[in-house]
């Protein structure tokens, strides 16, 4: 198990720790009005130079557990969580009662683990000329006594896994939610507002990182032995740029949190593996077993972000539809997951889109129908199902609920068709009403065998079902073009 090997020794592990003038010690994210996940064998752990027994008592239980440390002075303990509820308190003492740890203001509900680069990273007060929209609304009326809790993880790069990170969690004020992800943030709040009960998110974030980033060097080693040379990582230096080198971020920003118990897990990445679409299909299913294995829950829902168009340099390049196929093909290979298409919310001049609500929403939908089991919407986006051509027009069949496609009655751009000569043509295209097939057709493609739906760099998604999820890039052809 991670935990047994990441031991380092004691006078590194307490770097960052609550120290509270005490001989017990505990990780900074174990702190005043912190979220532990409910109905679950909670893990709670720390340090104490004392070398006896550590006893934590919570006020939802009475009951006193007890935990002996081992050789570093290192001790784990399970405490069962109720349904939600709080604020409780918990009690940590080597022995001496003067000297014991108090953590306060603690509530059980939800948590959520929230990563990527700086698409997730980007925070409700926006980047410098990128705002997110709704951010200064969300900011300004953000309350203490709502149940919402955050624990931002400090960006660190290691060359081996780390004991100890920095984050403590902060209540639901302006102060905490202007430096928030975005994302993280509405989901969260759209969470909180319909389960009506706390909800916690640990954000760990890094701009412009890779999956493989995000992966512990066993995971790769094991399972991409041939395809990344980790041996730097028997080194003395980080390599450069930090955020793109092999598991220097797993070892700084998320083993140290193993195994601290979550709900489940949202992801925001991608654009920095753009180009290698095979394998990333392989590196994210790898990343989500390695998640669940290390936060001990096997069947932990993973919700991901489909990367919004964006120019690349090259608006007519097709690079982010072959890779949004890719994500798309996740979906089938990781099991209790779900997509959010973003092809309908992209920009132009930025890479970091504003309607970062949007997004929120549309993960929290997938969580709320397909996790906690709300029902009256499809928070899916449809996907392609199949072809026919016949009498110079593709009927497009997707994969649905009855409600069917809109908008209805119009032309719905971002339809390309080609003949057997491989060259694409934009085309017209219409919503065949209550169904879900979309008829496309072009003058200048009088036998057509091939049709393709905003999978360029830049484009915008003009076709959704009937709940305003958009319609992800896909095509109908196998050409590498």
């Amino acid at each position: 198990m991670i935990m047994r090997k990441y031991i380092l020794p004691l006078a590194l592990a307490l770097i960052g720790t609550i120290h509270l003038d005490a001989k017990v010690t505990l990780p900074s994210f174990f702190s005043d009005n912190m979220v532990l996940q409910r109905n679950t064998e909670a893990a709670i752990w720390g340090w104490t130079d004392t070398g006896g027994k550590v006893t934590i008592t919570t006020t939802w239980t009475g009951v006193k557990f007890t935990a002996t440390p081992d050789a570093d002075g290192k001790w784990i303990t399970r405490i069962p969580t109720p349904e939600a509820g709080g604020p409780y308190k918990i009690f940590i003492s080597d022995g001496d009662k003067s000297e014991r740890c108090e953590l306060k203001n603690v509530l059980i509900g939800e948590v959520w683990f929230c990563s990527g680069q700086s698409n997730m990273e980007m925070p409700v007060r926006g980047y410098g000329g990128q705002p997110a929209a709704g951010g200064a609304d969300m900011i300004i009326k953000a309350k203490a006594k709502t149940p919402i809790r955050i624990c931002n993880i400090t960006r660190k790069a290691s060359l081996t896994p780390l004991q100890e990170c920095e984050g403590s969690w902060m209540e639901h004020t302006p102060e905490a939610v202007a430096p928030t992800s975005a994302t993280a943030y509405f989901f969260a709040s759209k969470l909180q507002e319909i389960l009506d009960i706390p909800v916690g998110i640990i954000v760990s974030c890094w701009g412009g990182s890779t999956i493989e980033t995000w992966m512990s060097r066993e995971t790769l080693a094991s399972k991409f032995g041939q395809e990344f040379d980790l041996s730097f990582l028997d080194g003395s230096e980080l390599k450069s740029p930090q955020f793109q080198t092999p598991c220097t971020l797993f070892n700084g920003q998320v083993a140290p949190l193993v195994p601290f118990s979550i709900g489940g897990m949202i992801w925001y990445q991608g654009e920095a593996n753009r180009g290698r679409c095979e394998q990333y299909i392989r590196l994210q299913k790898a990343y989500v077993e390695m998640m669940r294995d290390l936060f001990e829950s096997p069947d932990a829902p993973f919700y991901f972000v489909q990367i919004a168009p964006y120019p690349y340099g090259e608006p007519d390049g097709w690079t982010s539809g072959y890779f949004c196929e890719a994500q798309r093909k996740s979906v089938d290979v990781i099991p209790n997951s779900g997509m959010a298409a973003t092809v309908d919310i992209g920009e132009f001049g930025t890479i970091h889109p504003c309607k970062k609500q949007e997004v929120g929403n549309r993960l929290a939908y997938l969580a709320l129908v397909k996790h906690y089991g709300f029902k009256g919407i499809n928070p899916e986006s449809p996907s392609y199902e199949s072809v026919k051509f016949e009498n110079g027009e593709a009927v497009v069949t997707f994969k649905m609920d009855d409600r069917g496609l809109s908008p209805g009655g119009v032309n719905v751009e971002g339809f390309e068709i080609a003949g057997a000569d491989k060259v694409f043509h934009p085309a017209s295209a219409h919503v065949e009403l209550w169904n879900n097939k979309v008829v496309v057709s072009s003058p200048d493609v009088p036998d057509p065998v091939a049709v393709r739906y905003c999978f360029r760099n830049w484009g915008v998604g003009t076709l959704f079902n009937n709940y305003g999820i958009p319609v992800g890039p896909f095509r109908t052809d196998d050409w590498n073009l």
